[in-house]
């Protein structure tokens, strides 16, 4: 896995998602409250680990990706999303070009959901004015790549 990778090169430490244990816990029949509680839950515990002093933090995803999914799965998003100012020093966006692995809590696998999912997270990186960063390529080549982008944007 890239984060915890990252994480071990650039000597910090990995804020998991949550929204995976939400649904290894509850299901993936997901209500728009149930991602709101995902989000919040997900940068209350980044903001924990920020204030122990952890740095970096290598964030597998935070509220502005879980929007993203509030946009595929319901074509809308709570206004808490918008409202949410959080946003990451950079953000990571990662090509769909590796095969798709079903882990019984990923959705979207179809090339035609990957590749709106994909659309929709690069239109709200830009509508949030967002630094980010495309990463592709497998195995160690992705990882150097992720790694590239990190320090080219003075990160690392």
């Amino acid at each position: 896995m890239l984060a915890p990778r990252l994480a071990r090169s650039l000597g910090g430490a990995v804020v998991d998602e949550y929204g995976r244990t939400f649904a290894e816990a509850n299901g993936l029949d997901f209500t728009m409250a149930d991602l709101v509680g995902i989000a919040d839950t997900h940068d209350n515990i980044r903001r924990a680990m920020a204030a122990g002093g952890i740095d970096p933090l290598i964030l597998d995803t935070d509220p502005l990706m879980t929007a993203v999914w509030a946009d595929m799965l319901f074509g809308e998003r709570d206004p808490w999303f918008d409202a949410w100012q959080g946003t990451a020093d950079l953000y990571l966006l990662l090509d769909i070009d590796l095969p798709w692995v079903e882990d019984g809590t990923r959705m979207f696998g179809s090339v035609v959901d990957r590749q709106r999912f994909f659309d929709l997270s690069k239109a709200e990186l830009e509508r949030r004015g967002a630094h980010w960063a495309l990463v592709g390529g497998q195995g160690d080549a992705r990882f150097a790549n992720a790694l590239a982008a990190v320090e080219a944007a003075g990160l690392a």
